[in-house]
């Protein structure tokens, strides 16, 4: 297993109806390298984004969807899913802001 470091963390940020919604309560989604735990999600964000502190990260591991092209079948790669809440006095994440 390679080591992860923070900036390889976060690949991108997960924009839905549904986190957008979250976001008035502080809570931020990002889709997170599959073997990334917590507390480097935790370290990623703060350190990425200045001025942020971590209350707490949720992570989900969704399997790769089952496609058919054909006869043959084939599976969609896997990946990580993080839910990440802020503190109260923390500033707010800015890639969010002009959504």
């Amino acid at each position: 297993m390679a080591k992860v470091l923070y900036y390889d963390v976060i690949l991108k940020p997960l924009v839905t109806e549904k986190s957008m919604n979250a976001m008035g309560e502080k809570k931020y989604a990002f889709l997170v390298h599959p073997e990334a735990n917590k507390t480097q999600i935790k370290e990623a964000v703060e350190k990425m984004f200045e001025g942020t502190k971590v209350k707490s990260v949720n992570t989900m591991n969704l399997d790769g969807k089952t496609k058919r092209r054909g006869m043959t079948f084939g599976k969609t790669a896997k990946s990580k899913k993080a839910v990440v809440a802020l503190t109260e006095d923390s500033k707010d994440i800015e890639i969010f802001e002009g959504l």
